[in-house]
């Protein structure tokens, strides 16, 4: 049975479309922590998955939006750990792309060191340092065979975020979808790109 870690994105959740999906449709074993359990930055909730793949072992840590760039940043801090990367639009490029803000916008946040996030189901005030951690780990160098699979219509992340890190990187493969960025389309396709992953030579 594939044992999978599960990242969700900012809005996400545990017992979101996509670990369900896994769990019901495909019969595999999931573990979805609370990515925001430790903060709501990059930093902190990577260290969620650090914690996870030190106490355990999984065959592939799926990761979708901003669950995908903790994915990649734990990738290339534990690159001795033995599993895969499947990366569902991932939030390659967070600083420069956060709520397409602007400069102005980015000194204020700055200056009074909060910001209100409002968005489908958050309300939340967001520090600073949810900013300067992401100025730090945005661009994560994943050191596992790593499948990213994105929608070329999405309008939260830009495909070509996904095309610059796989472009960058003998390890990663890019498969593009016509899809937007909630990115249900891709549900179908995972046990196959899971499979195929499975089998790359390491």
């Amino acid at each position: 049975m594939m044992r999978v870690l599960f990242a969700h994105g900012f809005e996400g959740g545990p017992s979101g479309s996509k670990p369900a999906y896994m769990r019901d449709v495909l019969g595999w074993e999931v573990t979805a922590p609370v990515m925001s359990e430790l903060g709501w930055d990059i930093e902190k909730q990577t260290e969620v998955l650090l914690r996870m793949i030190d106490a355990s072992e999984y065959d592939v840590i799926v990761g979708s939006s901003m669950g995908g760039l903790a994915a990649a940043n734990a990738s290339s801090m534990r690159g001795d750990s033995d599993f895969r990367l499947l990366l569902i639009a991932p939030a390659f490029g967070l600083s420069e792309s956060w709520e397409g803000l602007t400069e102005q916008e980015l000194s204020e946040w700055k200056g009074s060191g909060t910001r209100r996030y409002r968005g489908f189901e958050l309300d939340i005030d967001l520090e600073w340092d949810f900013m300067e951690a992401a100025e730090m780990m945005s661009w994560p160098e994943p050191r596992h065979m790593t499948t990213i699979v994105h929608g070329k219509l999405d309008d939260v992340v830009s495909i070509d975020v996904s095309r610059r890190v796989a472009e960058g990187s003998g390890l990663v493969e890019l498969v593009e979808i016509d899809d937007g960025h909630r990115m249900k389309g891709c549900l179908p396709l995972l046990a196959d790109l899971a499979s195929e992953l499975m089998s790359r030579g390491s």
